[in-house]
């Protein structure tokens, strides 16, 4: 069983003797992420790489290196480009050489931890793509994206890398907060399953060895950083313990089921205790209550900022380090914790234990010696030669690892493929105006904002990617239809531009793309005015109304068209499309659905796939109405009397083509559990798949009861001319209020069907039932 005590983990036999051979400072340093991975190698002027001045000083202080953060990063904030940077057939080398360094530099021959970002996919030249985690989570596919960590695990992995850093635990309570796009959207639910598949991708399953093509995962952020006051990045999260259990920390109960070995705690506090100084949190909860038994990482500069609470750079290490956390990143004042350890025993013991799960980590990703033997230094301070067990893969030759490499990152490209598709919500179609019949098309004009770019298809926390690897909308279009004139106008058409037309489709939304020409922050973040970006990390909004004047654009397209006018949004956050909507014939939701997105935008306008998502968030009709969620406790209609109506789209909405017919849905209720049947329908000749999601309205608790709350989802393939039955299996504390009595009562939602179901009754004849159907049953429509 895992241990339960912050101060004495327990740890391999291996794991033990090399703690007890570890000097003070030596522990101190595999704490110790201070280092810019960029910044640690360098070309050498005869070819390949070298070590960089700077890196050797790290690695010196310290007898070795616990973790270097973004060794492969490239992006603006890094400054490293396809010109400078490290490419894809180079990465072998490059954590080959920083291995070799570190482990011969110490006494102990031990590995470091070679960590990168990866939320949607490796942020790294090359790396593989995948949508951003809001428009994933339209698909509602835990399967799919499960697959998708998997591949870009692998990707990793042949990379040399051992943790990814992964964005999963954050919820989007406010479309104003620039990191919406990083969220599974606004329920806990979802959120909570799409994390565990994350978990399960990357890391095989729960309690497995960890395969050559699986990697350690740190997820971020703990906790309800998506909660911050007015959606200001990092700030206060006021909010009770109640609603921090129930909406922001599933998702970490499921990823420690799951087996998570690692969590980035968060810059905010909540109700005025900082998440990295949150011992309640970090170990009464993560680690007693859960039994969590990895790493805690700090996020970006974060220990550095609890100065501010306690006044000075070594007390505020000394917070970090009694709160539960084990890593730092790029902080000075864990550097510091050397000092503290040496006058206080008690300072001292909570390093043994941050530095033992440290260490119990690299046991497992291979990164400790074969013995707890020291390896002496020479009298000229230099280290003997030695041999070092290999982390996982390691032992290959460079080359293997790049065909491995060249192997996943196909296979991460095909997955991300069918994640676009799978993320695209069907928001309006009067008429209805889509699917557009390719062949009746004469003439398309495409027009907005995003209707040429590429990059804002990508969202945040990405690479450049290579010339050509990607097309925007207007060419995606133009591939499409080779016999089509499509014409795509810069700034607002005329009417002479529009007389023609057989269909304007206009490319709104934002963007989250960071050029290298913009400010940044000491942790990365946008600072000040950008180039490009509407959102992303640093871009919080005051209004999110779409920027830049688009709902005049639609206003005066709309005036000026006497064709159907399509609008495709591409953003990272919920903006207020009450004027697209009303003045449009067709609004498609796009997400930043990746390298992919424009491929799959222009197969759903013209029907070469089923548009099958739903809006993972609640879509405002007026932006000074938010937050505004399905799942809060009190209606938010008819409050404001400027916005009477503030929600334009509820969470989970989404139109499709073809039709599929739901009926019968029926509840059995026993002692400890519920189960809930529902029948679908589907007429046409061709297969299709369909989201189900299950909403309940539970009363007759202690609480004051949520007005909706998913209760469970499916997503289902349905054969041609069928009917399926979707049956869950749910606990009955899901599916009933705390405190439920025999006057609870749950109504249950799916689609336009409801039924209601009680408590068990104990009086009650127990009805005879067959066992669940796991997926589904399905027989052929007469």
């Amino acid at each position: 069983m895992p241990n339960t005590d912050h101060t004495a983990p327990t740890a391999p036999a291996a794991v033990e003797r090399v703690l007890a051979e570890l000097s003070l400072t030596e522990k101190v340093g595999q704490l110790n992420q201070r280092l810019y991975g960029w910044q640690a190698v360098e070309r050498a002027p005869g070819g390949g790489f070298r070590l960089t001045d700077l890196a050797r000083a790290e690695i010196d202080r310290w007898g070795g290196l616990g973790a270097l953060y973004g060794l492969f990063r490239a992006d603006a904030w890094s400054g490293r480009s396809w010109q400078d940077g490290i490419r894809p057939e180079e990465r072998a080398e490059v954590a080959a050489l920083v291995q070799d360094e570190v482990t011969r530099a110490g006494r102990h021959r031990i590995g470091v931890l070679l960590s990168e970002e990866a939320p949607h996919g490796h942020q790294a030249l090359g790396g593989t793509l995948l949508p951003t985690n809001l428009a994933v989570a339209a698909g509602w596919d835990p399967a799919l994206l499960a697959a998708a960590a998997a591949a870009v695990a692998a990707e990793l992995a042949a990379s040399g890398v051992h943790l990814a850093l992964v964005s999963t635990l954050d919820l989007l309570r406010d479309p104003r907060w620039g990191r919406s796009e990083e969220c599974f959207g606004e329920d806990p639910l979802l959120a909570a399953e799409l994390t565990r598949a994350v978990v399960t991708g990357m890391q095989g399953e729960q309690g497995g060895a960890l395969g050559t093509d699986k990697v350690a995962v740190v997820l971020k952020h703990l906790a309800a950083q998506g909660e911050a006051v007015g959606g200001r990045n990092g700030q206060s999260a006021v909010i009770g313990s109640r609603d921090l259990r129930e909406l922001h920390l599933p998702s970490v109960r499921a990823a420690v089921e799951a087996g998570a070995l690692g969590f980035m705690a968060a810059y905010n506090d909540i109700d005025g205790v900082p998440c990295c100084a949150n011992r309640e949190l970090l170990t009464g909860f993560l680690r007693t209550e859960c039994r969590f038994d990895g790493i805690v990482m700090a996020d970006g500069l974060a220990v550095d900022r609890l100065t501010a609470m306690t006044g000075s750079p070594p007390a505020a290490a000394v917070a970090a380090l009694e709160a539960g956390v084990d890593l730092s990143l790029w902080d000075e004042s864990f550097g510091l914790l050397e000092t503290s350890a040496a006058q206080e025993p008690r300072v001292a013991e909570l390093v043994d234990a941050a530095c033992r799960r440290v260490l119990s980590l690299k046991y497992r990703l291979g990164l400790l010696p074969s013995t707890g033997a020291a390896t002496p230094a020479r009298p000229d301070g230099a280290a003997h030669p030695v041999t070092v067990p290999a982390a996982a893969g390691d032992e290959e030759r460079p080359a293997a690892r790049r065909e491995r490499l060249t192997a996943a990152v196909r296979a991460t490209d095909r997955i991300s493929q069918r994640l676009a598709r799978e993320s695209l919500v069907l928001l309006r179609n009067q008429g209805p105006v889509l699917p557009l019949a390719a062949s009746s098309l004469r003439k398309v004009v495409v027009a907005g904002p995003n209707a040429r770019d590429v990059t804002s298809m990508l969202g945040d926390y990405v690479p450049p990617l290579p010339e050509g690897s990607a097309a925007s909308l207007h060419i995606a279009l133009c591939q499409a239809l080779p016999g089509a004139e499509v014409v795509c106008l810069p700034g607002t058409p005329s009417a002479a531009e529009l007389s023609d037309a057989d269909v304007v489709i206009l490319a709104l939304g934002g963007t989250s793309h960071r050029s290298y020409a913009d400010q940044f922050a000491a942790n990365g973040a946008v600072a000040g005015p950008t180039v490009m970006a509407t959102a992303g990390e640093g871009v919080d909004l005051a209004d999110v109304s779409l920027p830049g004047g688009q709902d005049e654009l639609v206003t005066a397209v709309r005036a000026r068209s006497r064709c159907p006018v399509v609008a495709v949004v591409i953003a990272g956050r919920p903006h207020v499309l009450t004027t697209v909507a009303d003045r449009t014939d067709a609004v498609l939701w796009a997400g930043y659905p990746g390298p992919h997105g424009a491929g799959a935008i222009t197969d759903v306008l013209l029907g070469a796939c089923e548009p099958v998502g739903r809006l993972p968030f609640t879509a405002p009709r007026h932006p000074g109405a938010v937050p505004v969620r399905y799942n809060d406790r009190h209606p938010a209609a008819d409050v404001y009397r400027d916005a009477p109506d503030p929600v334009l789209f509820p969470f989970g909405f989404g139109l499709r083509y073809g039709p599929v017919g739901f009926r019968g849905l029926t509840a059995d209720v026993r002692a400890s559990s519920v189960r809930v049947r529902v029948d679908l329908s589907h007429p046409a000749d061709t297969e299709t798949e369909a989201i189900v999601p299950l909403f309940g309205h539970r009363t007759g608790g202690t609480v004051l009861p949520r007005r909706r709350e998913l209760l469970a989802f499916r997503r289902v393939t349905l054969p041609p001319r069928s009917r399926v039955t979707v049956t869950w299996d749910l606990p009955a504390a899901r599916c009933f209020a705390e405190g439920a009595a025999g006057r609870a009562r749950t109504d249950l939602y799916v689609a336009e069907l409801h039924t209601t179901i009680r408590p068990y009754d104990t009086a009650q004849a127990v009805r005879s039932s067959r066992p669940a159907a796991s997926l589904r049953e399905s027989e052929e429509m007469p």
